[in-house]
């Protein structure tokens, strides 16, 4: 109990976390191959773009595009449009690209681990047949990989950012490690941690936004929000607003029981 009413004293200390005059940004959550639901989702952001004042708008991807759901290759050729109609549009490298690219370039250790957390899907995605998937070892699986993954999306997967300031915010996609500076950060940390930092109980240097570490709806806490609302098995897409110092959340519907 003394430990609660120790951070709420924290946090009401605080001053509320603030996007500069004149912006407003979108985060939206980890994606995992569900294109769907991220076009139901940008439909949402546009409208409540539009209905309020002018700003520059920013669009800010958390990361894991990929993986587990079964549309990736679709949601990577859906964010490469949209910069030809956003005013901005960024991009955080997820451990889930990390894995992806690693597995492209060869890394044997990264191709197993591609196919245990979901990478089956992304390959099938690209148009390798299951029954082909089946029958391959890993070497002929890395060349059809090779084979089917355009360029253009491995390159746009590589100019991928591993941090993005926004006044009091910080956008990355697992994390920081406390204690340190924002300069000092380990791209495996900001990609893979989850505690410490999750666990961690007072304000950082800024509000850090992320995904990675799945929650049933936005987990709002004194130093952190998180935006992952596990889109593949939930059907909840989310994008958390951010103008000033106010904060919405935009959501798909679920359509039908949790898979």
């Amino acid at each position: 109990m003394l430990k609660k009413l120790l951070k709420a004293r924290r946090a009401s200390a605080t001053p509320p976390a603030a996007i500069p005059a004149g912006e407003r940004v979108y985060a939206i959550g980890d994606i995992h191959g569900c294109a769907e639901l991220l076009d139901q989702l940008l439909v949402k952001i546009d409208q409540d773009d539009a209905a309020r004042p002018p700003a520059l708008t920013t669009l800010v991807f958390l990361g894991d595009l990929v993986d587990r759901g079964s549309a990736s290759a679709a949601v990577i050729e859906r964010l490469r449009g949209l910069p030809a109609h956003r005013a901005d549009t960024r991009v955080l490298l997820g451990n889930h690209e990390e894995v992806f690219l690693e597995a492209l370039r060869g890394e044997p250790k990264a191709l197993r681990m591609f196919c245990r957390i979901g990478g089956r899907e992304t390959i099938e995605s690209y148009g390798v047949a299951a029954a082909d998937y089946d029958r391959m070892d890993y070497e002929e699986l890395h060349e059809a990989m090779r084979r089917h993954v355009p360029a253009e999306h491995i390159a746009f997967m590589e100019s991928f950012e591993d941090m993005i300031v926004i006044g009091d915010y910080v956008f990355v996609h697992a994390g920081i490690r406390p204690g340190e500076d924002l300069s000092a950060q380990r791209s495996s940390d900001l990609r893979w941690i989850r505690n410490p930092f999750l666990n961690h109980d007072r304000p950082l240097a800024k509000m850090v936004v992320h995904g990675h570490t799945i929650s049933e709806e936005l987990d709002v806490q004194i130093h952190r929000i998180g935006v992952d609302t596990g889109a593949y098995q939930t059907g909840r897409l989310t994008a958390l607003g951010l103008e000033g110092q106010d904060r919405w959340t935009l959501q798909t519907i679920p359509d039908g029981p949790p898979r």
